[in-house]
This record gives structure tokens, C-alpha cells and sequence, in this order.
């Protein structure tokens, strides 16, 4: 029996692909490959044909996408000489952060919104041993502060304004395109900090634009020039969905006190404005907004439907993909990935209101265990 090759991260994977010296000290968790879901339950309360999936980004080493950026900005930042990371986050960056940092070997602080952030994401950035700082503000008074710091201080940024982290972000794309053998016509994804869209709108035309191509308009230069392969002909509509209470993209400027339940994409003042933007209009795409009660909705849906959890943010995708295709915005027959970007563990507080009534105390009987039992499935 032939031996498959041991998966070691997504940087060894598409090291061709990335702006890093070949002979580079790759820090890694083993992220990337994870798996891409087709729903079978949910699109036959549609009254539409569409292929739907999820590409659960949930089961990442800390739980979220941001691992995918974090293995190449890390990579790159100790080969700098980097002793130091810095981020500003409402919860799964930090995460993330601390972790690389603990694998690099290199300290990490983060700032955090007292009293804004989930409690899984603030529990994984303490264990990891990270130094967090509680600001009396909001993500957009953290990002700011960072970004001055970094001026002054011997730390390397790791939030998405460092391009390197969007490198490593745009290879879900990649993926998409190898598990499905082609380009699915939308790609929908919840938008806070706007630094996902635009990565997996790099991916996309990375594969799609031929090597003497100009550079999409939402490309974040690292010194180098994008990797092209022209291996497809066609690119995604890339649809972003924000909570109503945070949704810069939907009142044409920044929020300055956003407020949500969905607190991965409680930011007011999206870093990627611009780059998210013009992945917005190159693409065909658009911006849509959702109710905190939408979005919870559907993050249980998911769960009791699919037997996927993930984070409230995570479901703004789905919910928005939901809405636009029994309007007929999303056209019937098409193929539609969900970006589901952090596991439902993350945010547990949550998830114990979906379960208010869920649990029942019976005696340790039999008979009451049956009639408990019994009485649900009558």
C-alpha cells in the first residue's frame, strides 16, 4: 500500500506561491486544508436548486481562518529577525497571534475591547501565553494604537494592513478551485476587518489571470510580483455581508461605535476599505447587511441542520446567501461557497443562550430516561 505524503502546512504546500525565500524557517500548525462541506439539508427549504457549500475554516489549529495569514506573517516576520508580535483584535487574531508566537518562540501582545471579546477567543490567548492588554475602547482605538506603536517599538504587526497575512489567506481559494474542479459563481463571506474578501479575490485571480496579466486591483503588494497561472478562465462574484449594528460598507464610512452580537465583525473602520471595495466591483459582487437575530438564526440552523457549528460571525455568510437566493439575486443552478471563518466554541456565552430549555433534569430511572425519550419523538 502506497504511503501518502504527511500534510505540513499550507505553506509548504504553495511555497511557490507565496513571497518567501525557498530556503525560509516555515512556523507552522499544520493549518489550510480544511474541509469544504456541501449542505444537504438546508437547500431543500430554498425552493431553489442551488449547490450550495461551507468551507469551515472553524477547524484550523486555533479555530479560525486568521491561521491561514498567520503561518505566512509569522514566517516572514522571524526571518526579519522579529522578536516581537503586536495585533489589535476582537478575539480569533489574537488567537492566532499567541499561538504562532508560541510556536515561533517569539513574545506577542495583543489589545483587546474590555469587555468586547468572546470568551473561547480571550481563554485560547492567555494559554498561549501572549501579554493582553484590555483597552477602554473599541477594535478601531486598539488597531490605531498599533499601527502607532509599531513606529516605535521593536513588533512586527500581524493584523490584515500586513500584506503577508493576506498571502497566506488567499490560498482557501486555492483549495476551493481543486476541491470543486472549478470557480464557483459566488463566494460569500461575513466582512468586519474586509482583509478576506480581498484575499480570496487574490486567489481567485491569481489562478484565473495569465502570467502577463496586470495585477488585480485588490492585490496587496510584497515586494514581488503576483503568482498567475491562468489555470481557470472565470472569477467568483464575491458578496460581503456585515451586522447591521457594524456596517461600514453599507452606511459609506466608518461606524464609530459598532455593536453587534457577532463580535468577530464588530469593526467600525475596516482596514481593507479600498482593497475590499474594488474586489467588490471587479467581481460583480456587492455588500448586504443582517440582523443580530439573522445571524443567530442561521448559526443555529447550521448546527441543528447540518451538524456544523461555528462562531455567530461565521453564519452572516450563509445568512445572506440564504436571503439573496429566495429573492432570486443568487441565480438558481448556481454553485455558492460559504466562507464559515471560526469554530462555534469560540464564542460560548452564545451558545448557552441557543440552549436555554434544551436541557431537561429527569430521575435516574429508566422509565423517566424512556418517557423523556419518548415524549420528543411523539
Amino acid at each position: 500500500m502506497p504511503f501518502r505524503t504527511r500534510y505540513t502546512g499550507l505553506v509548504n504546500k504553495y511555497h511557490d506561491r507565496l513571497p518567501l525565500a525557498d530556503d525560509v524557517r516555515v512556523v507552522s500548525l499544520g493549518e489550510g486544508a480544511t474541509p469544504l462541506i456541501r449542505l444537504n439539508n438546508i437547500p431543500r427549504t430554498l425552493g431553489s436548486n442551488v449547490d450550495l457549500y461551507v468551507k469551515y475554516e472553524g477547524l484550523n489549529p486555533t479555530g479560525s481562518f486568521k491561521d491561514r495569514g498567520m503561518t505566512v506573517a509569522v514566517t516572514h516576520a522571524v526571518s526579519e529577525g522579529s522578536e516581537a508580535l503586536i495585533c489589535a483584535s476582537t478575539g480569533n487574531t489574537s488567537a492566532s497571534a499567541a499561538a504562532y508566537a508560541a510556536r515561533a518562540g517569539i513574545k506577542a501582545f495583543v489589545l483587546i475591547p474590555d469587555g468586547k471579546i468572546a470568551l473561547g477567543k480571550l481563554a485560547q490567548a492567555i494559554m498561549h501565553g501572549a501579554t493582553v492588554l484590555q483597552i477602554r475602547g473599541n477594535f478601531d482605538d486598539g488597531m490605531r494604537i498599533v499601527k502607532e506603536l509599531a513606529e516605535q517599538a521593536p513588533v512586527s504587526i500581524v493584523n490584515s494592513v500586513n500584506p503577508y497575512r493576506l498571502q497566506g489567506q488567499k490560498t482557501a481559494a486555492f483549495e476551493i478551485v481543486e476541491e470543486l474542479e472549478r470557480v464557483p459563481d459566488y463566494h460569500c463571506l461575513p466582512v468586519g476587518n474586509a482583509g478576506n474578501i480581498t484575499a480570496h479575490w487574490m486567489g481567485y485571480s491569481e489562478l484565473a489571470l495569465g502570467p502577463h496579466d496586470p495585477p488585480t486591483a485588490a492585490y496587496l503588494p510584497c515586494g514581488h510580483r503576483p503568482f498567475h497561472s491562468g489555470v481557470v478562465r472565470e472569477r467568483p462574484r464575491m458578496v460581503g455581508y456585515q451586522a447591521s449594528g457594524s456596517a461600514p460598507f453599507l452606511r459609506g464610512g466608518a461606524v464609530s461605535e459598532p455593536e453587534t452580537v457577532a463580535t468577530a465583525i464588530r469593526i467600525g473602520n475596516p482596514q481593507s476599505w479600498d482593497y475590499a471595495w474594488a474586489a467588490s466591483s471587479e467581481s460583480g459582487g456587492w455588500f448586504d447587511e443582517l440582523t443580530d437575530e439573522e445571524i443567530l438564526a442561521t448559526q443555529r440552523m447550521l448546527a441543528d441542520h447540518e451538524g456544523i457549528f461555528c462562531e455567530p460571525a461565521s453564519a452572516a455568510s450563509v445568512a445572506g446567501t440564504l436571503r439573496d437566493v429566495r429573492s432570486g439575486r443568487i441565480e438558481a443552478g448556481s454553485t455558492v461557497v460559504c466562507t464559515l471563518t471560526g469554530h462555534g466554541l469560540k464564542d460560548p456565552d452564545v451558545a448557552k443562550q441557543h440552549a436555554d430549555g434544551a436541557v431537561s433534569t429527569v430521575d435516574a430511572t429508566t422509565g423517566a430516561v424512556k418517557d423523556a425519550i419518548l415524549g420528543r419523538l411523539s
